[in-house]
């Protein structure tokens, strides 16, 4: 049923003339001037000759809101003591709809029923907020095959069935060269969620694009929604579609939302011929896979609707749509809003605005080394102090005990650092007497003497299956990585029985072994897992500092600080010079070093055995870069310039407008030292905080250089300060002003 409300008057209706008594006089016959009452009221006009009638007691007062007959629960109750409302006349009957013409299209859509007492005129309607969505929709969801029987429309069947959409109007915006019965575009306007204004171009026809491609451009572009929908059962118009328009609708279309409806009910599931001679498939269905191909190319929403029923409509296709006509109404109020605070915020000068201060230079850390420093120390032969012999007093190999006794306590047990008291591992003790012996004899046949007064340490082998395979466990050692599966190819190259290749590297496991441990293979590889990088880095920091297999001293400040020479000379290239050189530390033991604090060395000698540092501040950290640079270790000066900025950036303005530190002093040192990215960011701090940094007396020692590169470059900029002192003023001057006058 469709209601049509009935305005009323506003007016009060002339009331009838009331009829006199039963017994009374019959009253005089109405003159020229009406009808009278009797006894007189107010309504009747007075007889010519008669006295005026006494004026009326001013009526109670009444309410001001609308009144329903009968009364409802929405009106206002009436005053006491005021008279009942007269019973009003039954309203005539609505006239009947006018009949559409030739160019309109009518579309009845059910009216909410409503108080008629509260239907105003629209003269006197409520000016409501114009709000808006604009739905394009695209295609003939009707079998091209089966024209007769096609049902009614997508769009005009879900705005006569939604109970979201109501309105009485629509009409046609464009029609094809004057035919009426398949018009280009058909419009639908009505309103929906109460008061937004719906509007709808249906197209059904896609010659358009081909046409008039400027009208079918600005539609697209100004839709809020858009509908793609076809007929499973017309798969040549699907992929003609396909081919031709959609790649034409990608580029018009702006950010909005796609719906793909796919309209009917497959009547032909069977596969159709592959045969590129073949049209039979002509009049195949459109596969779900191909809409939902389709879908992605366009990142739309795709619905299958099977009948145009209310399920399909309602709840399936109708539920779609009206989120994302909610989405479209959420996102316009959000934009109105936003232009109302940007209109709103201020109406006189406006504020400077501070743009971003420059980006700070960006410090990249070099890669670490750690790795090939070690690795390459046993095939440089350097600083060598241990050698292997076989039993037939052959060399077989030369090594470092310091290398050796970060790995391994059996060496630790061979070379006397500890004692079999302190490993207290019998498998560890029985593994070094049954593989290694030394020997001290003088007249040893092939001794070799790396310099006068320090012969290496000679060590004979005697299993000759390890021996065999000592060079590959060495460099196996010296990796740090501990491939095992590369260990075990190499002894296969040389221990032709399986039974000897797993007694080999039983042994290698061994000598890894951490005492009070169960050792095997798995623990290996898993200790391999979890240390993917060089394990000497805690391993040699046992040795730091300490006496044990030191063959070095260096002297400072009147201290002494034992090292080994093989971590110098791998970890350190003026070291490994200075001890391999024509020079005459490379003969002397003990080394004096000057320049250099002895806690700025100890961090140095941290770095070169451990692989990292940790300086206790700024000022520690640049005395470290300067020793870094002294020696010509990059990576440790990297560290430190990125220490450096890491501490300086931590810090709050407070801090820094507070500090001791002298900013531009060690600006100056940065220069001296060749640290380039150091100086350069330290530039740009004092650019960035110059408002902080230009109040400190060291400020007037930049050079005429640095005092241009920080003036073009300081944060605030000179024109944003004026123009923040000017808007005070102004604000100063508003706030002064008397309001009154």
């Amino acid at each position: 049923m469709y209601v049509r409300a009935a305005v009323l008057p506003l007016s009060a209706p002339r009331r009838a003339p009331c009829a006199p008594a039963r017994g009374a006089p019959a009253a005089p016959r109405p003159g020229p001037r009406g009808s009278r009452c009797s006894p007189p009221r107010a309504c009747c006009p007075p007889a010519r000759g008669a006295p005026a009638a006494p004026r009326r007691a001013p009526a109670a007062p009444r309410s001001r809101g609308p009144r329903c007959f009968p009364p409802r629960s929405c009106c206002p109750p009436p005053a006491r003591g005021a008279p009942a409302a007269p019973r009003r006349a039954p309203a005539a009957p609505p006239p009947p709809p006018r009949p559409a013409g030739p160019a309109r299209t009518a579309l009845l859509l059910p009216t909410p029923p409503a108080c008629p007492a509260r239907t105003a005129p629209a003269a006197l309607a409520p000016s409501l907020p114009c709000r808006s969505i604009h739905i394009v929709a695209l295609g003939n969801e009707g079998d091209a095959f089966h024209q007769d029987s096609r049902p009614s429309g997508l769009i005009r069947t879900y705005l006569g069935r939604s109970p979201l959409v109501s309105g009485d109007e629509s009409s046609l915006l464009l029609s094809a060269t004057s035919t009426v019965a398949r018009p280009v575009f058909t419009e639908y306007q009505a309103s929906a969620f109460g008061n937004v204004k719906l509007v709808v171009h249906d197209c059904p026809v896609w010659d358009i694009f081909d046409s008039d491609w400027y009208t079918s451009r600005n539609l697209i572009g100004s839709a809020d929604i858009i509908v793609i929908k076809y007929n499973v059962n017309d798969k040549f118009s699907f992929h003609e579609v396909k081919d031709n328009y959609i790649p034409v609708i990608k580029r018009a279309l702006n950010s909005v939302p796609v719906i793909i409806a796919a309209v009917g009910t497959r009547q032909n599931e069977e596969l159709p011929c592959t045969c590129p001679l073949c049209t039979s498939d002509r009049g195949s269905c459109v596969s779900t896979s191909e809409g939902i191909q389709l879908a992605k190319e366009l990142g739309a929403t795709y619905l299958e609707l099977h009948s145009l029923d209310d399920f399909y409509i309602g709840k399936y296709f109708g539920g779609v749509l009206e989120y994302f006509m909610i989405q479209a109404l959420n996102q316009k109020t959000s934009e109105k809003m936003k232009k109302r605070k940007m209109s709103n915020s201020f109406h006189g000068i406006r504020p400077p605005q501070l743009e971003q201060p420059e980006k700070m230079p960006v410090l990249k850390a070099e890669a670490s080394h750690y790795n090939s420093d070690l690795n390459n120390l046993l095939f440089c032969c350097q600083c060598v102090d241990v050698v292997f012999y076989n039993s037939d007093l052959k060399e077989v190999a030369e090594a470092h005990k310091i290398v050796l006794c970060a790995v391994s306590h059996v060496f630790m047990l061979l070379f006397n650092v500890k004692s079999p008291a302190d490993i207290q591992d019998s498998s560890i003790i029985r593994t070094t007497q049954d593989l290694f012996s030394i020997n001290r004899d003088t007249a040893f046949p092939g001794a070799s003497q790396d310099s006068p007064g320090n012969p290496p340490l000679r060590v004979i082998v005697k299993d000759a299956l390890f021996c065999s395979c000592l060079s590959d466990i060495l460099r196996f050692i010296y990796s740090g990585a501990f491939q095992w599966e590369e260990l075990e190819d190499d002894i296969r190259k040389k221990v032709k029985d399986s039974g000897d290749v797993s007694s080999v590297i039983e042994k290698v496991k061994c000598i890894l072994k951490t005492p009070g441990k169960i050792n095997c293979l798995r623990n290996c590889k898993t200790y391999q897992a979890r240390k993917p990088l060089w394990f000497y880095n805690t391993s040699l920091k046992f040795f730091l500092n300490k006496p044990m297999l030191a063959d070095v001293v260096f002297e400072i400040q009147g201290t002494t600080v034992p090292a080994h020479r093989a971590i110098l000379v791998a970890r350190c290239e003026v070291m490994a010079a200075m001890f391999n050189g024509n020079y005459m530390e490379a003969k002397s033991v003990l080394i004096p070093v000057y320049g250099v604090s002895k806690e700025t060395f100890l961090s140095f000698l941290e770095y070169l055995y451990t692989d990292s540092c940790c300086p206790a501040g700024i000022f520690q950290a640049m005395c470290l870069l300067i020793c870094a640079e002294m020696y010509q270790v990059s990576r440790l000066q990297h560290i430190c310039e990125l220490f450096i900025i890491t501490q300086l950036q931590s810090m709050p303005s407070r801090e820094l407008a507070s500090m001791n530190l002298d900013i531009v002093d060690l600006l100056k040192k940065a220069k001296f030292h060749h640290s380039d990215c150091l100086s350069t960011w330290l530039l740009h701090f004092i650019a960035t905080n110059y408002l902080i940094f230009s109040q400190k007396p060291e400020f007037q020692d930049l050079s005429v250089e640095e005092r241009s590169f920080v003036e073009k470059h300081r944060w605030p900029s000179n024109m944003y300060l004026k123009q923040l002192a000017e808007y005070r003023k102004y604000i100063h001057s508003r706030k002064c002003r008397c309001l009154v006058m």
